[in-house]
């Protein structure tokens, strides 16, 4: 699981200047002059670390926009910068992993490529699909080893560098880790990210488009694998540790030792797509990856906006499902509400389909019930992340806790166990 915007630290080795500002405006107003700054301010994106996947910077800037007839108008606009980690080890990390491609070709050919395409398949009676991301101001990507030059008042050394609108200036707050994601809030990010998964699946379908090959920069599934078999590999340990020292887990470390000499084959498999619902996945689907709003008093009206694409994938809608659910809210919610919550996500996503004139049930042979095994399936795949990342729960006992709910449940429901249905169909063969 990755950092986010608000979640990282910062370098001061660029100090970011009026002249390259000065660009970043031209740009979002596509204008070549009439522009002049009159203040800005720049701090760190957030104190707390989770991760080193970005550095962050937040800058706040004042103009004055020039308009029709010579007339000036003041504006502000608050912005988030993305860096490379400045971490030589964290930097290599990000970069041979190819994470901050990922996250700027989102923003450059996905996420442009799902508005043009809602924009041409959607009735505009219908109305428009939210697509709660943040805007996009101007991204630079730097390959290992390029010498080019950056085209705005470029620091020293070539950088990727990714300029996101800022949504804490539009009310957006982070979630709290540890207590968890309100009923509201997970139900807002279930219908942010069926949006987002049924406009890619509608693209794919409509389109007879190959998403691997459309988008090659995609997290591909051997790549992931690696990547996600390293994190559990260091985390799984620690995890061993912590349940030692847990009386009445016995079974689970049981489930889970005999589980780990197979935890690459299980995300090289779990990753793969179920056709033909494969579509665009976040991947780090969890909830310091969002941003909320309360849009009433009623928590229901909360809105979500994601965060932090770089692990985007060509995968299972379930996948990210399973990891928001076992990671980031309150076992009581988890126990109580998970049912209702993949039906909320399951209408979600066959409604935004409808819109499109798919139709997942008549057209794809996609039930209920199916999306029910998946996400089974699903959370074997979700429990292995957080293994992985597993250090960001030791030492919080809100979230410690919370992890050990999901071990116990698992155990009991039989996704740690051989009876489990995913094993029931891959068993004798890919394991």
């Amino acid at each position: 699981m990755s950092d986010t915007e608000e979640d990282s630290t910062c370098s001061d080795s660029w100090p970011i200047n009026e002249d390259w500002l000065m660009e970043v405006l031209k740009k979002h107003h596509e204008v070549r002059t009439g522009i002049k700054i009159t203040d800005f301010k720049v701090k760190q994106g957030c104190q707390d670390g989770v991760n080193n996947l970005s550095d962050i910077l937040s800058v706040s800037v004042v103009y004055e926009f020039e308009r029709n007839a010579g007339q000036s108008i003041n504006q502000s606009l608050d912005i988030v910068i993305k860096l490379l980690p400045q971490d030589p080890f964290s930097r290599y990390f990000v970069t041979e992993a190819k994470f901050d491609l990922r996250e700027i070709k989102f923003y450059t050919s996905i996420l442009p490529d799902l508005m043009s395409f809602q924009e041409q398949y959607i009735p505009k009676e219908l109305g428009s699909m939210v697509i709660a991301v943040p805007t996009c101001f101007y991204t630079q990507y730097a390959p290992i080893g390029s010498n080019a030059q950056m085209s705005l008042g470029s620091p020293d050394s070539t950088e990727s560098i990714l300029v996101l609108e800022d949504m804490r200036s539009l009310g957006y707050k982070s979630a709290n880790f540890t207590t968890g994601l309100t009923l509201g809030q997970t139900e807002a990010a279930i219908r942010a990210i069926a949006t987002i998964h049924a406009l890619s699946l509608g693209l794919k379908i409509k389109k007879k488009a190959d998403l691997n090959e459309k988008y090659p920069f995609l997290f591909q599934t051997k790549r992931a694998t690696e990547s996600y078999q390293q994190l559990v590999e260091q985390g799984m340990p620690q995890l061993t540790k912590f349940l030692e020292q847990k009386p009445g887990y016995e079974n689970e470390l049981k489930a889970l030792s005999k589980i780990r000499p197979r935890t690459k084959i299980l995300i090289e498999t779990l990753l793969q797509p179920i056709e033909p619902m494969g579509l665009i996945t976040h991947t780090d689907f969890w909830c310091n990856n969002l941003l909320f709003r309360s849009e009433s008093d009623d928590e229901r009206t909360d809105s979500c906006t994601i965060l932090d694409w770089q692990m985007v994938t060509y995968s299972r809608p379930t996948n990210d499902l399973a990891l928001l659910l076992i990671s980031s809210i309150p076992s009581s919610t988890r126990r109580q509400h998970t049912s209702r919550l993949l039906d909320l996500y399951y209408e979600a996503l066959k409604s935004c389909c409808l819109k499109m004139d798919v139709d997942i049930e008549a057209a794809l042979g996609y039930s209920r019930n199916k999306m029910d095994c998946e996400y089974k399936q699903s959370l074997l795949l979700a429990l292995l992340l957080c293994i992985g990342s597993v250090d960001i729960a030791i030492g919080n006992p809100a979230a410690e806790q919370r992890l050990l709910d999901v071990l116990r449940d698992l155990y009991d429901e039989g996704i740690l166990g051989m009876e489990n249905c995913f094993y029931g169909e891959y068993h004798d063969t890919t394991l």
